[in-house]
């Protein structure tokens, strides 16, 4: 019995708005930058696997490995790098608030990109979500006073979010370069594993492990969860109702990721929180409905 387009919803919105508090549990005794490639490496392995009980083609050429290692590199190593950096210096609920302005970076990419248009209702859209983001983050800057912690999370985040959105721009052409979703992001993925675990040697990093339970499992969760379950129900919900309507799952993440920190890590809601999360659910609304 196959599964409801709501289940997959709730599913999706579930994970991926646990898995910024389940980073937490990676920071501390391994390197960031090691637990990133541990994360995409277990991720990638899985998805091979799934590609070969599939009897899915493997084989691609060199122009489109090219193209999968520079979206591994950007997608899935640099701007998780800084999202554990981040994470490091602020709350997660921030910084997934923080990637609710992908749709509009994502958008603009493609725009500079390959000339896809881009309408008012977007630019509109994506004014209003920055706003709400700005106010969600102005309590932590502590007004006028800019705490140096903050700031420099906010600048990972900001440059986890362009990152992110290059390797976006990167896989929208996978489908015309002939290469299906599941080898992309399989390829991604281990692409992504094999730069994180470069930039780990080169600056010295210990490849070390931990074998506490909060690391083992947190790691699983991300791996398995947030890196493969939650995309396979995401692409199931694209083929089934359309991106626009797949898009929605973004608008609910960073809500329920700050209910998830105010209940693990303290995060206060004030007004201006409660004023930025609706100007950020409202100009997503308005950048994913329909013309």
């Amino acid at each position: 019995m196959p599964v409801s387009n709501l289940s997959l919803f709730l599913m999706c919105v579930a994970i991926w708005s646990s898995t910024w508090i389940a980073i937490t549990f990676q920071l501390g005794n391994v390197s960031a930058i090691v637990s990133v490639t541990y994360r995409f490496l277990l991720a990638a392995l899985i998805l091979f696997v799934y590609c070969r009980l599939r009897r899915l083609p493997l084989r691609f050429r060199a122009p489109q490995h090219l193209a999968l290692a520079l979206q591994g590199a950007m997608m899935f190593s640099l701007s998780y790098l800084c999202v554990y950096f981040a994470e490091a210096l602020v709350v997660s609920g921030l910084v997934a608030v923080g990637f609710s302005a992908s749709p509009l970076l994502n958008m603009l990419g493609v725009r500079i990109a390959y000339g896809t248009p881009m309408s008012w209702r977007v630019v509109i859209g994506a004014l209003l979500g920055i706003a709400g983001i700005a106010l969600i983050f102005m309590p932590e800057m502590g007004g006028f006073t800019i705490d140096p912690h903050i700031a420099l999370g906010a600048l990972y985040t900001a440059l986890a979010v362009i990152t992110s959105a290059v390797g976006s721009v990167v896989a929208a052409r996978n489908p015309q370069r002939g290469v299906p979703i599941w080898q992309a992001m399989a390829f991604a993925m281990l692409y992504g594993a094999a730069c994180s675990l470069v930039i780990a040697l080169a600056t010295g990093q210990t490849i070390g492990f931990d074998w506490s339970p909060s690391y083992v499992s947190s790691l699983l969760y991300l791996a398995i969860l947030g890196s493969v379950a939650a995309f396979a129900g995401y692409l199931t919900l694209l083929e089934r109702i359309g991106a626009a309507r797949a898009g929605y799952i973004g608008v609910m993440v960073p809500i329920v990721a700050l209910l998830i920190s105010y209940l693990f890590e303290g995060f206060a809601w004030r007004p201006q929180t409660w004023v930025g999360v609706g100007l950020s659910v409202i100009g997503n609304v308005v950048i994913l409905r329909r013309a």
